[in-house]
């Protein structure tokens, strides 16, 4: 079969792998679809993110849906030819984070497409994966794989939310309007937000912004005080979901955010540095938001149904076999939101 490895920073490969069979417990899925991830292009990009650092090769890609293509001894409740969504997210179940009900924070969590441990946590971009049964969850009746391939960013912004609390009815501001920041935008418009206002560097982005429900948009390049306003009367959003990583952008969301607001640090950077007193004296709710676990299911359920519809920010499906420009593409924020490869 073949796989697409990431050896070093702009060394990506179309390799040929063995295929495996499933063992007990475990299914075989033929991978129809597959979506490039702000951290696939990180590996591609960087070798990395932060102190994570690619150390061998590895398979990249945990957004990733396909077909059953054989059932390991014991499996039940799925059949040859089925289509499922794969949870990218295998928790041990059994530490003592898992214990206490917070199974995204597992000390021995498996993550495909993972640097974190060594040996790496080969990833799904494989034209077929053996995994644990209990990973697969099935598509209703009508929902494509290239659809069920964005469950997994869609799980990562239902789990912002909740950290954010009830959105009925809020102010939101949406800071960063890459894949995630999007999906923010329509989980914040499915969950009854009043008003949501989001803000990028470029304006490209904000297009797609428009269509995934967003009331306003404005692009610092053009406007770099068009968020200045909203900090008159200490501030006018209840929400926040920071999604660019910036600590300029995490600055101007707390000049923004109203006395008592929340907001929720998406995206991923370096260390910045924080007004501190904005934050003390506005009495800020700052909370990080980590994976997801049960969201997962429910991102599918949710695809299905039509409550959120992902599809504008599809830029582009290419062949597997075309790995180097799709993940050129995809690193172009002027060109692209997101790139699926296909199987």
């Amino acid at each position: 079969m073949k796989s697409i490895v990431i050896h070093a920073p702009k060394d990506l490969r179309v390799e040929d792998h063995p295929e495996a069979s499933p063992g007990p417990g475990q299914i075989r899925i033929r991978i129809k679809a597959g979506g490039i991830c702000g951290s696939d292009l990180h590996y591609y990009l960087h070798g990395g993110f932060g102190a994570v650092r690619l150390r061998e090769p590895m398979v990249l890609g945990h957004e990733i849906a396909g077909l059953v293509d054989a059932l390991g001894e014991g499996v039940s409740g799925l059949a040859l030819g089925q289509p499922v969504a794969v949870n990218p997210s295998l928790p041990c179940g059994a530490c003592r984070q898992c214990l206490a009900g917070r199974p995204n924070h597992c000390l021995d969590m498996r993550f495909y497409g993972s640097a974190m441990r060594l040996p790496h946590v080969q990833g799904g971009f494989s034209e077929s994966l053996v995994c644990e049964a209990a990973r697969a969850v099935p598509l209703p009746e009508g929902m494509t794989p290239e659809l069920a391939a964005f469950a997994e960013p869609l799980s990562v912004c239902l789990h912002a939310a909740r950290q954010a609390g009830p959105l009925l009815g809020a102010r939101v501001l949406v800071t960063g309007a890459g894949p995630i920041g999007n999906l923010a935008i329509a989980v914040a418009r499915h969950a009854g937000a009043r008003e949501i206002v989001v803000s990028d560097l470029h304006s490209t982005p904000l297009l797609t912004a428009r269509r995934m429900g967003a009331d306003r948009t404005h692009s610092l390049t053009e406007d770099a005080d068009a968020l200045l306003p909203y900090g008159l009367d200490k501030g006018h959003f209840d929400v926040v979901f920071e999604a660019s990583g910036s600590g300029a952008a995490l600055g101007a969301a707390i000049h923004a955010a109203r006395p008592q607001a929340t907001i929720v640090q998406l995206g991923l950077g370096g260390d910045v540095s924080l007004p501190l007193s904005s934050l003390v004296a506005k009495e800020i709710t700052l909370r990080g938001t980590f994976r997801f676990h049960a969201e997962f299911a429910l991102a599918v359920e949710v695809l299905a149904r039509g409550g959120i519809d992902p599809t504008p920010l599809l830029t582009a499906t290419m062949p597997a076999a075309e790995a180097v420009a799709a993940f050129e593409l995809a690193a172009d924020r002027g060109r692209a939101m997101k790139v699926q490869l296909a199987f």
